[in-house]
């Protein structure tokens, strides 16, 4: 099942194009991965998808991006629900200078999802869902800024999940850790895929044909290639997108 479908999506910077005419369904609890090379529009893209890209000033969307059926770019749409059903995780870990407990609490708070005294409950939860519980469960008042790199990464995911979103949006998730915290994000992410839809941009092809269901070759501000993960890292229909994963262009 699709749970978000972009259409002819056009995207501009200004006077800049940075995406053209981009379509893509992507589908329920599965990993999309998005790859190409550094400035093609990637991360442009995952942002248009919980309409992060507003907050820049002399950007325009044209196109529709549809979740659940529904035009995410319709007047009227409540940005704050929607960007709680489709939670960002960045590149570099961002936890707030607060404790491990207060991290994962914040949204909830905001939210009031914790009016029901569940808060405890709900930051419990999360940390086992990001697999972090066991690391951290003796001392959820320590500085969440004290954890490792691949820690507050994890944290970060865990405070992404508090909320209950249905999508998660990673960019570049792993761009700052070491091998081993890598491979722990990786295989979070196919924990995850099980509860949430996950679309993640990479710069690690290795990574994409690892744990995406779904791969798309960004070029150019362009959509090259969208399919199977096997098919297009094993049989890709574009030269351009053989060429990129064979390293003879990138």
């Amino acid at each position: 099942m699709t749970k978000i479908k972009v259409e002819h999506l056009h995207f501009h910077y200004g006077d800049f194009l940075a995406l053209s005419d981009i379509s893509m369904a992507i589908k329920e609890r599965q990993i999309t991965g998005l790859i190409g090379p550094s400035g093609c529009g990637k991360s442009t893209f995952l942002r248009c998808l919980n309409r992060m890209n507003d907050t820049i000033p002399g950007t325009r969307v044209e196109g529709t991006v549809l979740l659940d059926g529904q035009d995410i770019y319709a007047p009227g749409t409540a940005v704050v629900e929607l960007r709680r059903r489709v939670g960002m995780v960045f590149q570099r870990p961002n936890p707030f200078p607060q404790s491990v407990f207060n991290n994962v609490a914040f949204g909830p708070r905001v939210l009031g999802l914790h009016r029901n005294g569940r808060l405890a409950d709900i930051v419990e939860e999360s940390l086992r869902g990001a697999v972090l519980w066991d690391e951290v469960k003796n001392d959820l008042r320590q500085d969440a800024l004290s954890l490792s790199l691949g820690q507050q990464q994890r944290l970060c995911i865990a405070r992404a999940i508090a909320v209950k979103p249905e999508v998660i949006l990673m960019d570049e998730p792993c761009s700052a850790l070491d091998p081993i915290d890598t491979l722990q994000i990786e295989e979070l992410m196919r924990m995850l895929k099980e509860s949430y839809t996950i679309v993640i941009v990479t710069h690690n092809m290795q990574q994409a044909a690892r744990v995406s269901d779904w791969t798309g070759l960004f070029w150019l501000g362009e959509l090259v290639e969208f399919g199977a993960t096997q098919d297009i890292f094993t049989n890709p229909k574009q030269e351009l997108t053989e060429n990129y994963i064979t390293g003879r262009l990138g």
